[in-house]
């Protein structure tokens, strides 16, 4: 769903990694006499490899190594092209009602979008509308769940780091008890610092990393499954031979609709036609053209 285009970074991805890094900073600067106390090697590799270890046992090989791409997308400032899509399907929907086959061909070729793309076709090659909107529907339904895996890896990341972080304590106060009969309130306040930083390393690494990732590829995931069906909804309007600007304005209702309920933003404005595009059917009330040709919400 998106096209080839410079690297950029995710700005509230940016944002956040700033924010983390100078809140170890303050914390490990002014909160400490001994900076130093918060770096232990030990205690972060046991954290890492143990939390590592039990996902390899939990998820296929394929799965796990796709971590690193997972996290090259959360960094990367993807772009949907929604509007490119309104326009390539009202371009070709313009074509399609003027019957020229051909030219709805040539544009085809120009579409950046798959799943645009594969509805298109379909509709040229005639067939039923059922069928297009099944086989649409099936590949949100693929997509939406493929994602959600790879969201829920970075969960179940997020439930073994604390996990880790307290079999390190349980390994440093096991060694604390070994030296406890000495007496030396130094050495064993020492180790004592040592057992805890696992905890430390075990909910930072959970909080700061593992579920912020999660939780940005499923927000990820609702914004391409919106595209999707509105693309779907533009292709039932193909289909259905719906005039390409009601789908012009439709499509934007669409999208405009559930932006809102993805981002909380600000109402459908009468401006904007509201949802469906309701305002321009008060404006138009002779029209029999309804926005929903598929019978879908």
């Amino acid at each position: 769903m998106r096209r080839q285009e410079p690297y950029q970074m995710n700005p509230s991805t940016l944002i956040g990694m700033v924010a983390s890094v100078l809140l170890l900073v303050v914390v490990m600067i002014f909160a400490a006499e001994d900076p130093l106390l918060f770096i232990d090697l030990p205690g972060l590799g046991i954290v890492l490899f143990g939390t590592l270890a039990a996902t390899f046992m939990s998820y296929p090989l394929r799965e796990v190594l796709r971590v690193f791409q997972l996290f090259g997308t959360v960094i990367r400032n993807e772009r949907l092209y929604t509007q490119s899509a309104i326009d390539e399907l009202v371009d070709v929907s313009r074509l399609w009602m003027r019957d020229d086959l051909a030219a709805v061909e040539r544009a085809l070729k120009n579409v950046n979008n798959p799943f645009l793309r594969t509805g298109v076709q379909l509709v040229i090659e005639r067939t039923p509308e059922a069928d297009i909107l099944d086989l649409m529907q099936w590949r949100i339904s693929r997509l939406r769940a493929k994602e959600t895996a790879e969201a829920q890896l970075f969960r179940v990341m997020a439930s073994y780091a604390p996990a880790f972080g307290m079999i390190g304590t349980l390994v440093g106060l096991v060694n604390m008890m070994d030296i406890l009969g000495t007496g030396d309130m130094l050495v064993i306040g020492g180790h004592l610092a040592v057992a805890l930083m696992t905890t430390f390393y075990g909910i930072l690494l959970a909080n700061l990393i593992f579920k912020p990732v999660a939780v940005k590829l499923e927000r990820r995931t609702e914004q391409r499954v919106v595209l999707m069906n509105m693309v779907m909804q533009g292709i039932a309007m193909m289909t259905a031979r719906r005039s390409p600007s009601l789908m012009r304005e439709t499509l934007k209702s669409f999208a405009a609709h559930h932006e809102d309920e993805i981002f909380d933003g600000p109402q459908a404005t009468p401006k904007s036609g509201g949802w469906w595009g309701l305002g321009r059917r008060k404006a138009n009330p002779s029209s029999k053209a309804g926005p929903n040709p598929a019978g879908r919400p």
